[in-house]
């Protein structure tokens, strides 16, 4: 008996659009979704709790002969992007021996820290990975990296006498590329089984993506019901995200890749493995 796929879900506000398009697309009838943060869902799809999910694009690289990826979406950005943010106590080209505190939610935003820090700002702070409390985090190092929602709501309301950046736009600054945060990823021995049933899902993800770009005014009014920031920032967070994963991003996506293991947080650089292109 056939069963419906297992398709995971970032509870973040950057999954949002897509949760909408979704929902109004009636396409959670016939997955089984399964909300969870970003480094929680790649150890439940490399567990084989999930067949298809968002995970953190350095994960996919850690676990690449066990994965392909979905063509065409992934949560990117080209410039700035709002939800990854460095609050910083001094300017960053000065935590040189100094401490960072990495927020513990999502592993390819805390290697694009240790990246721009190495060799943007050309320093090499210490590092510790705490809960994304900022006061807290703060208290036991000079910087903070917020990811998601933790990180909107400090970009929103600017915490005073700290320095923002907005890693994002420090990376396209640095690089001249997009950034690639998750990829949608399909473990292999799903892919090669069950080809339709992925095929069905990226139609419906693709679906879903087109009806949330043409709704956009009306999921901002829908994520301000929740939060107590006006309508406009929303709007302004949803039009700086990127969902697309062509080739300009998946360079980016290569670049960043190759960078992490320069500065030894990934042993080697796959080749990028993608669900119905040849291999």
């Amino acid at each position: 008996m056939a069963t419906r796929p297992r398709l995971g879900h970032i509870q973040f506000l950057n999954c949002l659009p897509l949760y909408y398009g979704l929902v109004k697309q009636d396409v959670l009838l016939d997955v089984d979704l399964v909300k969870a943060a970003p480094r929680s869902l790649a150890r439940m799809l490399l567990d084989d709790e999930l067949d298809v999910a968002p995970i953190p694009s350095i994960e996919y690289a850690r676990h690449a002969e066990e994965l392909v990826l979905l063509p065409d979406i992934a949560i990117s950005s080209d410039g700035e992007v709002q939800s990854i943010l460095l609050l910083s106590k001094v300017p960053a080209d000065e935590l040189g021996g100094r401490t960072v505190a990495l927020a513990d939610t999502s592993r390819t935003s805390q290697v694009l820290c240790r990246v721009l820090l190495a060799k943007h700002w050309r320093v090499e702070p210490g590092f510790v990975e705490e809960p994304p409390d900022v006061s807290a985090m703060l208290r036991d190092a000079d910087a903070a990296l917020l990811i998601g929602d933790d990180a909107l709501r400090a970009y929103w309301d600017r915490p005073e006498g700290l320095h923002a950046y907005d890693l994002g736009a420090e990376w396209t600054r640095w690089t001249g590329l997009p950034m690639v945060y998750a990829v949608w990823a399909v473990r292999r021995q799903y892919a090669t089984s069950q080809p339709d049933a992925v095929r069905t899902i990226l139609d419906s993800l693709n679906g879903s993506l087109a009806y949330c770009r043409a709704h956009l005014d009306a999921i901002s009014e829908y994520a301000a019901r929740w939060e107590p920031f006006p309508v406009e920032s929303f709007r302004s967070y949803f039009d700086a995200l990127q969902f697309r994963f062509g080739p300009r991003y998946r360079e980016g996506l290569t670049r960043y890749l190759a960078e992490a293991h320069d500065i030894g947080q990934l042993d080697s650089v796959p080749r990028l493995a993608i669900f119905g292109e040849s291999e």
